[in-house]
């Protein structure tokens, strides 16, 4: 009676952490560059009781055990902004920006100027190019980024190009290692960044969020539900435990 409570309270366990990563998900359905989670699961076998004195063998008991979380890093679609320092990129690279606890990656290419002319992030956080930071100056006009992430402008009034710098992009030989770790950046975790030459930048896009907002709904109330379930069979087993105690009581001596 004890196991059936454990593992139901297992598995509610998991479902109170799945429905945390699908509320995640939906809350940035509309965060450029997001990747969605899914939970991984897997079974635990508890270990059978060993005692001479028992006549067959003990039945292995199986919980459910939250095992992670998997990320899915599949390109999301494309939205064109015509804003000349938004960036979507089409492949697998990682935009790199200078944050204060150091380099961090990021696929949101919603891009701006920050007062010293420095190319930033939504949140401010410097983007690097293959030589640091890139800086514009202040009569820089007609800016264009090229599909391997060049950065050229006109200067003044003159009809001649300058480079400003070009975007690093870097990829990781396994994307699963990376860690979230908030504001849509990435660490490395026990990965390593590698230049990566084969992504496509493109001008004007940025990469929106590609959670199925449907699907993410729909898994919710699925969840919710199975909670729901999970949490009437243990009061019914807390239930059931609670009166065969009180019957025992009355038993004569």
């Amino acid at each position: 009676m004890e196991n059936a409570l454990l593992i139901g309270l297992s598995r509610q366990t998991a479902l109170e952490r799945q429905l945390d990563v699908v509320a995640n998900n939906i809350a940035n359905v509309n965060t450029a560059g997001y990747k969605a989670d899914s939970s991984l699961f897997e079974q635990y076998l508890m270990p059978v009781a060993h005692e001479d004195n028992f006549v067959g063998g003990d039945r292995r008991l199986s919980y459910v055990q939250d095992r992670g979380t998997f990320r899915n890093f599949s390109q999301g679609p494309a939205e064109q902004t015509k804003n000349p320092l938004d960036v979507a990129i089409d492949g697998s690279a990682f935009l790199v920006v200078q944050t204060p606890a150091g380099e961090r990656y990021t696929r949101d290419g919603g891009l701006q100027l920050n007062n010293q002319g420095q190319l930033v992030t939504v949140a401010g956080n410097p983007v690097l190019g293959t030589g640091g930071p890139i800086v514009f100056q202040q009569t820089d006009h007609d800016i264009n980024i090229t599909p391997d992430g060049t950065i050229t402008v006109v200067e003044g009034s003159g009809r001649t190009d300058s480079i400003r710098g070009k975007l690093r992009l870097v990829s990781f030989p396994d994307a699963q290692k990376l860690l979230k770790e908030g504001l849509n950046l990435y660490t490395a975790g026990e990965g390593s960044a590698q230049p990566d030459a084969k992504s496509v930048i493109r001008q004007g896009f940025i990469e929106k969020s590609n959670v199925n907002a449907v699907a993410e709904m729909s898994r919710m109330i699925e969840v919710t539900r199975a909670y729901t379930q999970i949490s009437t069979l243990l009061q019914q087993e807390h239930d059931l435990h609670k009166t065969a105690i009180q019957q025992l009581a009355d038993v004569p001596a």
